[in-house]
């Protein structure tokens, strides 16, 4: 059987001084042969749609599929390294399945990330139930401290993961008060709307629920989960690290949400905690603060939300 790899190639599409590659194919044959010392001859390099930040290429060699992932090393240093372990740590026995690495490397001022690719096949019935028990599956992986040893990047910014023994200092300390020190800075926010976050900090303690550290993948909307080629759902694009599992669950509920059969199953494989549903909207404070950040104050208005859940909780 022919062997599909993916290399997702991604240009930074926010920056409108950026460098756009005048030849992937060239580059391409750089990457190859920087990762494993041997030549490659694509046929054909095509763009593919990609997200706010980034741009993506399909490569076509004779025997195999591949996708190139690139960046501006200058502008997000060691976000494909992180990424690249983020995705190793997230392979795990029953978990859902993410694209394994094939090489990550730095040639000039860019960065490469070099994936397997996986083909979308027409899903099982019992697609949703599988998700869910495979989720679960990956949360039950647990640390001894939330965190991780590494920071990595939500989107576009990074994400801090110093490690703490409690789950309500990481996600004060390590999720909500750098976006919301952030959203200050870049004027996106009023300091009436830090107080209310400073006022929410001291609650924290008495709404979120005592568990383990889970291994969550971060950034789990429905944008980054896929088909998979066996009809399962896989997963990319992670924003890794030890945290509370709930927060998994509360970003599949933030742009829409999933089949209800994935949230039974879910439950049924791995119990949440009374009340999981009522802070769906405590957790997802950090992913919208994330958007405030990356596309401005008019997001804030978009999703007021964020002032309402802090008043609510105060």
């Amino acid at each position: 059987m022919k062997r599909t790899i993916s290399l997702l190639l991604y240009l930074d599409e926010i920056d409108p001084h950026r460098e756009m590659i005048i030849n992937p194919a060239d580059t391409f044959r750089q990457v190859w042969k920087k990762s494993f010392d041997m030549d490659a001859d694509p046929q054909m390099v095509l763009p593919l749609g990609g997200g706010s930040i980034n741009q993506v290429y399909k490569v076509i060699l004779p025997d195999q599929t591949l996708v190139m992932k690139v960046n501006r090393n200058n502008k997000y240093p060691g976000m494909f390294l992180a990424e690249a372990k983020g995705l190793q740590l997230l392979r795990q026995p029953d978990a859902p399945y993410v694209p394994e690495v094939i090489a990550q490397s730095v040639i000039g001022n860019y960065q490469f990330l070099l994936l397997e690719y996986l083909d979308k096949a027409p899903r099982r019935k019992d697609y949703s139930v599988r998700f869910g028990c495979s989720l679960a599956a990956l949360h039950r992986n647990t640390h001894t401290y939330f965190g991780l040893d590494h920071d990595n990047r939500m989107g576009a910014l990074e994400q801090f993961n110093h490690q703490h023994t409690d789950c309500v200092s990481f996600f004060i300390q390590q999720r909500l008060m750098p976006q919301v020190k952030l959203a200050l800075e870049k004027k996106n926010i009023e300091s009436v709307h830090a107080q209310l976050f400073d006022r929410l900090y001291a609650k924290l303690p008495q709404l979120i629920p005592s568990e383990p550290p889970a291994l969550i993948h971060g950034d789990l909307w429905a944008g980054n989960v896929m088909d998979g080629p066996d009809g399962d759902a896989c997963l990319i694009d992670p924003a890794v690290a030890y945290s509370h599992r709930e927060a998994d669950i509360a970003m599949t509920m933030l742009f829409g949400r999933l089949d209800d059969e994935f949230y039974t199953a879910y439950h049924e494989a791995f119990p949440l905690s009374p009340g999981w549903e009522e802070r769906v909207d405590l957790w997802n404070l950090y992913p919208l603060l994330v958007h405030v950040n990356l596309f401005g104050r008019s997001y804030w208005t978009e999703t007021e939300q964020i002032d309402k859940i802090g008043r609510a909780h105060v």
